[in-house]
This record gives C-alpha cells, sequence and structure tokens, in this order.
C-alpha cells in the first residue's frame, strides 16, 4: 500500500460520528443538522430538465477537456460575474467538482523529488488541501490565522525559510468556515510572494455567489486582472456549482488561469480519467448560463442568515460571515473552551448537530485557532434553521443560570 496514506487524518464528519457514537439525542425534539454543508435548496428545474434531455450522451465517451460549449459558457459567466476575458480552450477545464480539482491539481503541481517540498494552508481550512499535499508527497505549513480579520491569513507570519521551499499554497475567499473575502491588497501582496518564490496558488471560490453585501466578492482572477496581471501567472481558480446552483450531486465545476498550468493538468486528467459525463456538461450549461435561479438562491440565504444570526448572537460571539453559508461561532465561557463537549450536550440535550470547530483546524505553534468555535452551516430551510437557534439559545441559557 501507499504508505503516505498512513499520513492523512479522520475526516471531521467521521471524528464527529465517533464523537456522538455514545450520545442518545433527546426524543422530545426532532433531529437538526447543522453539520454538514450540503446544500438542501431545491435543485432548479431548467438543470434537471438539461439532465432528462440529454441522456443519449451516454452512448460515447466524453473529451476530458470537455465540450466546446461548455467551456465557452464558462468563459461567458466568467465575463459577465468578473468582466474576465479569458481564453476558452487554453484557460478553462471543466471539473468534476473543486474537490476532485483541489486534490488532483496538487497532484500536478508538487515535484516531491525536491527537499521539503511544502504546501501553505490556511488554519481553519477544507481538509482535502491537506490530503491532497501528503499524498502527493509535500509537507504541510499551516499558516497562522487572524480572528481580529475574521480569520484570514496572516502572510507576514509566515517565515523566509517556508517560503522558499513552497509549491502550493491554497487559499479559500469566500472562507470555510469563517466566510472572510480576501480584499485586493492582500491578493496584492500574494502575488508578489509567489513572483519571488516561485509557488503556485490554488483560489477554491466556491462559496462565491453565496453573499450578504451588495457587492459581489473580489475572485482571484479578478483581483489578478486589476493588478494588470492578464497572464494570470501562476494562478489557479476553482469554483463549483454546488453552493451556487444546489447540485452537490451533479459533481460539477471548471477550473481557470494561468494557461502554462492548465496545460499539464488536462495532461494529468487525461491519465486520471476525469471526463466529465455529457449528461453533467450539459446539466453545467444550462446552470452555469442562468443568474436568475442563482439570485433567488441567494435571497434566500439572505433571509435565514437575517433572522438567525440576532438571536445566536445575543448568546454567542457571532457575526454576519461576508459570504458563504456558515456561521462561526464561539461558544460561551461556561463550557470552558470545549467545543466537542458542546456539541456533545447540544446533540443529547436539543437534537441539534453542530461540528465542533477543533476539527477544522490542526494545532499549529502550539495552538488549534478553530478550538472553542462551532460551524454552523444553515443549509435548511429558514423555519428549520430558525428552531436549531431557538434550541441553541434555550442550551446556553440553561447552561448559563
Amino acid at each position: 500500500m501507499n504508505p503516505l496514506l498512513s499520513r492523512l487524518q479522520p475526516y471531521p464528519f467521521e471524528r464527529l460520528r465517533l464523537l456522538h457514537a455514545d450520545i442518545t439525542p433527546n426524543p422530545a425534539c426532532k433531529p437538526i443538522s447543522l453539520g454538514i454543508g450540503e446544500p438542501r435548496h431545491a435543485t432548479p428545474q431548467l438543470v434537471k430538465d438539461a439532465l432528462t434531455g440529454s441522456l443519449a450522451g451516454l452512448a460515447g465517451y466524453p473529451p476530458t477537456a470537455g465540450e466546446p460549449r461548455l467551456r465557452q459558457t464558462m468563459a461567458d459567466w466568467l465575463k459577465r460575474r468578473y468582466g474576465l476575458a479569458v481564453d476558452p480552450t487554453t484557460q478553462i477545464l471543466p471539473v468534476n467538482g473543486s474537490r476532485e480539482a483541489l486534490f488532483s491539481l496538487a497532484q500536478t503541481v508538487i515535484d516531491p523529488t525536491k527537499p521539503g517540498a511544502t504546501v501553505v494552508c490556511p488554519n481553519p481550512f477544507y481538509q482535502i488541501y491537506e490530503g491532497s499535499a501528503l499524498l502527493a508527497g509535500a509537507e504541510t505549513w499551516f499558516a497562522p490565522s487572524d480572528p481580529a480579520r475574521n480569520f484570514g491569513i496572516d502572510w507576514a507570519a509566515v517565515p523566509e525559510d517556508v517560503w522558499a521551499k513552497t509549491q502550493l499554497i491554497f487559499v479559500c475567499s469566500p472562507g470555510n468556515p469563517a466566510g472572510a473575502v480576501m480584499p485586493l491588497d492582500e491578493w496584492k501582496q500574494l502575488f508578489e510572494l509567489s513572483d519571488r518564490y516561485g509557488f503556485v496558488i490554488a483560489s477554491d471560490e466556491c462559496y462565491s455567489e453565496i453573499y450578504f453585501r451588495d457587492e459581489a466578492p473580489l475572485g482571484g482572477l479578478e483581483a489578478a486582472a486589476k493588478l494588470g496581471r492578464h497572464d494570470f501567472k501562476n494562478l489557479i481558480s476553482l469554483t463549483s456549482l454546488s453552493k451556487r446552483s444546489n447540485v452537490p450531486g451533479l459533481r460539477s465545476g471548471f477550473v481557470a488561469g494561468d494557461a502554462k498550468l492548465i496545460k499539464p493538468f488536462l495532461l494529468y486528467r487525461t491519465y486520471h480519467g476525469s471526463a466529465m459525463s455529457p449528461i453533467v456538461q450539459a446539466a453545467s450549461i444550462a446552470a452555469w448560463a442562468d443568474e436568475q435561479h442563482v439570485v433567488e438562491n441567494r435571497a434566500m440565504y439572505r433571509e435565514k442568515f437575517a433572522a438567525v444570526t440576532p438571536m445566536l448572537s445575543n448568546v454567542m460571539d457571532v457575526a454576519l460571515p461576508d459570504a458563504g453559508f456558515y456561521l462561526w461561532a464561539g461558544i460561551p465561557d461556561v463550557f470552558k473552551g470545549s467545543d466537542t463537549e458542546f456539541s456533545r450536550q447540544l446533540l443529547a440535550l436539543y437534537n441539534v448537530v453542530v461540528l465542533p470547530g477543533s476539527y477544522l483546524a490542526r494545532e499549529a505553534r502550539g495552538h488549534n485557532p478553530g478550538a472553542g468555535r462551532v460551524r454552523m452551516a444553515l443549509v435548511a430551510e429558514t423555519a428549520e434553521c430558525v428552531e436549531a437557534a431557538e434550541r441553541i439559545v434555550q442550551f446556553i441559557q440553561s447552561k448559563s443560570h
């Protein structure tokens, strides 16, 4: 067996299952889960129609690069959303969801034969970042996060000797779990570091279409263009339909950016067998070409966050994020910083599942930045999320008196 597999840590939801294994939830309360970030709004009918209307595509092998019409539709979306001119033949590839692409990009980019090959990750972070780095033969270095900036990365705190070995960095904007959006000056700093040390930037932007302010989140490619980097040097942006269009089961997204990175990435994906099904391509064209369902989806999230956030902010350290569909909440002092015990007791007494924040981070330099927090995915309908919030408020108040 590949010895690198032994370096992988259990996935957060497996840890959560084990944490709750001996708990009998209160049967008087119907179960509500805020644990997994799986969109639960209805899939748009136009996507369903495109799927069922393209079943003839099952009779042929799809090209790994995707159909030209699909890549053009993706380029058109980038133009509408960010004002970008991206070449659909050399700067875009369809992928089977952002998770698959994040993993395979690391296998393409990292050269494990270089001593100390390093991947820099945010902390807290999406666990695929770590797993993809380890299985590519690299070491992971978790950058310090700044709670004062909604857990944005403190790039200045990364030592020069780490940068010198870094081949790839993962950024997530809007962030998971805290929902912060990277501003242009932070992108400028990152591009300058990339130019100095030569590393690739993988920008995970799967939450970009769920936001709560009038201005849409800045994207990595958009930031590069604003700074005159129209070739997107050493930058790959990854996005997905899962959250935008409520189709997590479709496993569809795309990457865009530096043509010099896209070319070897296509080669890797050809051997890896990562071609997107023709029927998924047809559904993806329908989804990327339509914005009305995205506007409606965003309005539903805005409604539920407007209802839930003020309720929880009375008893927890939590505020409306820039974007995404998570609340990243600090637990009250009465729980003595134990996010795991908070999760266990909440399930036992009120039958609500939340994910301990420490499961989404790693201890680095003596500190786990997720400790003492929980992540709540507001993916259900508004009424169910409000009921969950009411129970959490009751739970905390009962412990505080």
